[in-house]
C-alpha cells in the first residue's frame, strides 16, 4: 500500500473550481477521507484518498501551522469547565 501524498496543512489546487470560483484547498485532516477547506469561502469537504489524488492538480507543502487545523470537536461540543 502505497502512502499518501498530502499532509496536514498542505494547499492544493483541484481540476474543477468550488461554486464560489475558488480552486484552492487547505487540508486539515487526514483520516479515512481527506477533509479540506475551501481558501476562498472556508467551506468544508471531505473526499477519499483517491479522489483526492485523482482530482489534485498541484500541492504545495504545508508548515503545520495552519489555523484550520482540528484541535477541537468541530461541532463545538467541547464542556466549558469554568461554570
Amino acid at each position: 500500500m502505497t502512502e499518501t501524498p498530502f499532509g496536514v496543512g498542505d494547499r492544493i489546487t483541484l481540476k474543477k473550481k468550488h461554486p464560489c470560483g475558488g480552486a484552492e484547498w487547505q487540508i486539515y485532516r487526514i483520516g479515512a477521507e481527506i477533509r479540506m477547506i475551501c481558501m476562498t469561502c472556508e467551506h468544508r469537504m471531505k473526499m477519499s484518498r483517491k479522489d483526492a489524488e485523482r482530482r489534485t492538480v498541484s500541492r504545495i507543502k504545508g508548515t503545520g501551522d495552519s489555523k484550520y487545523e482540528m484541535t477541537a470537536d468541530p461541532a463545538g461540543d467541547e464542556q466549558d469547565s469554568a461554570s
